[in-house]
């Protein structure tokens, strides 16, 4: 038996049937990353494997043979976690020099509740440097490798977390998302990708890049997958005011629809993204091949004008480099973290920490958000760009009154090769073309694998659904799955 070929879903099944235990599917993990760790072109997609992952993995099995699975619906699992997501006692330094060395005091939310569940958490993934990047290579770690071809980005901020997952090392991982950072590489990387409404997972205990913006999501190889793992993640936490009081009964076992349910089902086309010329010839063709699969299933699809998308992504940049430079003040070489002190005052101090610590990308966001934030241009940029953010949202809203689901590609393009976009900002930031209005509009989206292209790289959709609709738009990724396995 193959165990990292299972996914989430199956390893549960084998754990409940005593076909496997923890121990065996944590050494499993364990042996994949180490094999690839000695490869000429290692994926690094892990930072760090904990080393205390058999030892819980050895607890578990204890805990299941005496009964203790009936209350915890997960135990023995295991899952990867991004870097910027704190476990307690376990280093978090968001791939930058300027958190190395700091530990984690405390489990975020999101940990919190995984760990009640059982899982266990089997190491860190790599990122870019505090979430900021589309392709995982402004970490001081390296880049992490696109598992299907080793030459081309995984995508990012969440490459790592995608990483692990495609390249069979974790059967789950957390990402974050501000504006892509899940959906991306989840189609990079040919997996299933989930950014869940704002609000619909707590944020206490994830270092922050864009507070308006960011969401923990899950990278996994089926909706199954990603549906068990939220279904124990979700609720309101007293220390996340943003945190939503929802109950997903039932999201721990989806069903795909019927046959009569999906001609019920309207699906909204944006011809803003549907005809964009940035859109490749494969990815194209894979979007075409995606809808005529809703419409011979009996989904009725209709093209629509929705021009406030053209203006997602300038928004979502304004709004997320200056919400980035009020988050970054903090890392001040005082409270944690690296501490360069020339010895010459405060202000010194200050400008030497973040000077070493902050890598060119990070600098980029804080210095333009600075700018956006002056007194002088505040009001020209910040200000107007919420106002077109709260139309996006108000339009969103609109259109999935009148549909169920928008779709369109997760992205324009397939995964490019490592080195090609990191010298040109402006083309790596128009790789989020398709994913920023989600996260603009405070809306759940998934990525779903959906072909590849001649030359054999992934290409995913993106399933976009109403507020806190995710078990509807992980019912049309299943009924999408099980057609095209």
């Amino acid at each position: 038996m193959d165990i990292c070929n299972l996914n989430f879903s199956e390893l549960k099944q084998k754990l409940d049937s005593r076909e496997l235990s923890s121990l065996e599917i944590v050494q499993a993990f364990k042996k994949a990353y180490e094999d690839d760790a000695k490869n000429d072109l290692p994926l690094n997609g892990f930072i760090e494997f904990f080393s205390d992952a058999e030892e819980k993995a050895k607890k578990a099995d204890e805990e299941r043979g005496s009964g203790g699975a009936a209350d915890k619906p997960l135990l023995g699992l295991p899952f990867a976690v991004k870097d910027n997501i704190s476990i307690k006692g376990e280093a978090c330094t968001c791939c930058s020099k300027i958190l190395q060395g700091y530990t984690a005091p405390f489990n975020a939310t999101v940990i919190e509740r995984l760990l009640a569940a059982g899982a266990i958490p089997i190491g860190r993934t790599n990122m870019d440097e505090f979430a900021m990047g589309s392709s995982t290579e402004y970490s001081i770690y390296g880049p992490s490798r696109n598992p299907i071809d080793r030459s081309r980005t995984t995508g990012g901020s969440s490459g790592g977390s995608a990483a692990v997952v495609a390249g069979s090392q974790a059967p789950l991982s957390l990402g974050t998302e501000t504006g892509g950072s899940v959906r991306l590489p989840a189609s990079y990387c040919g997996l299933y990708g989930l950014k869940p409404t704002y609000g619909t997972l707590s944020r206490y205990g994830v270092v922050a890049f864009g507070s308006s913006l960011d969401q923990v999501g899950l990278f996994a190889k089926s909706a199954d997958d990603i549906a068990l793992a939220l279904s124990v993640m979700v609720g309101k936490d007293a220390r996340d005011e943003t945190s939503a009081d929802i109950d997903f009964a039932g999201l721990s076992s989806i069903q795909p629809f019927s046959k009569e349910e999906l001609k019920n089902i309207k699906v909204a086309l944006p011809k803003e993204f549907i005809h964009q010329k940035a859109l490749a010839a494969d990815v194209s063709k894979a979007m075409v091949d995606f809808f005529d699969w809703l419409r011979m299933s009996g989904v009725q699809t209709q093209e629509i004008d929705l021009p406030v998308l053209d203006a997602a992504v300038p928004v979502y940049y304004v709004i997320a480099v200056s919400e980035a430079a009020s988050n970054l003040m903090r890392f001040d070489g005082i409270r944690y973290g690296l501490r360069e002190d020339p010895g010459k005052g405060y202000d010194e101090l200050y400008i030497a920490t973040r000077s070493d610590g902050f890598g060119p990308e990070v600098k980029r966001r804080i210095i333009t958000g600075n700018y956006v934030l002056s007194h002088h241009f505040s009001g020209d940029c910040y200000e107007k760009s919420l106002h077109v953010r709260a139309r996006i949202e108000r339009e969103t809203s609109e259109t999935l009154r009148h549909y169920d689901f928008i779709c369109s590609p997760t992205a324009p393009t397939p995964a490019f090769k490592l080195g090609e976009k990191i010298n040109d900002p402006v083309t790596m930031y128009l790789s989020d073309l398709f994913t920023t209005f989600v996260n603009l509009a405070r809306v759940p989206s998934v990525s779903v694998p959906s072909g590849m292209t001649e030359n054999g790289l992934p290409i995913g959709m993106q399933i976009v659904g109403k507020h806190f609709d995710e078990k509807n738009i992980l019912r049309l990724a299943k009924t999408w799955e099980i057609e095209h396995k």
